[in-house]
């Protein structure tokens, strides 16, 4: 059974192929943040218990020594990391919402590249399948082919076009949709930890933030 629909000649023009066509369509920069999108889908999501408990630390701190002697406190996330920087530096709420915003509109981007040269892929993957069915279909043409050789090419014929079918709905145009749901609940999430980072130093500054604020709003 394994023997009759596995073909690594089919494989490679199917595969082969179509990262071929995908990168000369898209570029290989646009290919290099789809291949890290792909990567990051392995790793453990954005966690908002995690960021949380670590940002916990930092409005204790602030409420408890005050802005000018605080610390800002990194747990391993970039943008929040750098959140944490601007609290203690600017003591600005708005300003953690401006830095949100850029960090935001530079993953959805990554992440619309991505999902992009994956549906590529997908688009491409049944139009390899079919140059290799039509590649295999050619072999077997003239009455000089052999009848075994000819049922072999409309075999790799068969099994180029399931290749191809395969390799779109069941490979590509699945890590392109599940980069999708993961940037979406992402932002999600970062947006709920942020309210409530935001919520807390409010609660915790009191009139400092608050003038800080209007100074910033002239």
């Amino acid at each position: 059974m394994l023997d009759t629909w596995f073909d690594p000649l089919a494989l490679a023009i199917v595969l082969m192929g179509t990262l071929i066509a995908t990168f000369l369509r898209c570029g290989a920069a646009d290919v290099r943040i789809a291949i890290s999108a792909a990567y990051g889908l392995l790793h453990k999501p954005f966690d908002i218990a995690q960021a949380k408990a670590a940002l916990a630390i930092q409005i204790r701190e602030i409420a408890d020594d005050g802005f000018l002697r605080a610390e800002p406190h990194h747990f391993g996330d970039n943008e929040f990391d750098i959140l944490s920087d601007l609290i203690i530096s600017q003591r600005s709420i708005q300003s953690l919402h401006t830095e949100h915003l850029k960090f935001k509109d530079a993953r959805l981007k990554a992440a619309e590249t991505a999902v992009s040269v994956f549906d590529r892929a997908a688009e491409l993957a049944p139009i390899l399948g079919l140059a290799g069915t039509l590649t295999a279909l050619a072999q077997a043409q003239g009455s000089t082919v052999a009848e075994t050789d000819i049922v072999a090419a409309v075999s790799m014929a068969v099994i180029t076009t399931l290749y191809g079918l395969v390799a779109a709905n069941a490979i590509f145009a699945p890590l392109g949709s599940a980069i999708a749901r993961q940037s979406h609940r992402e932002e999600i999430d970062r947006q709920n930890v942020l309210e409530w980072l935001a919520e807390g130093i409010r609660r915790t500054s009191g009139s400092d933030a608050e003038a800080t604020e209007r100074r910033a709003a002239a």
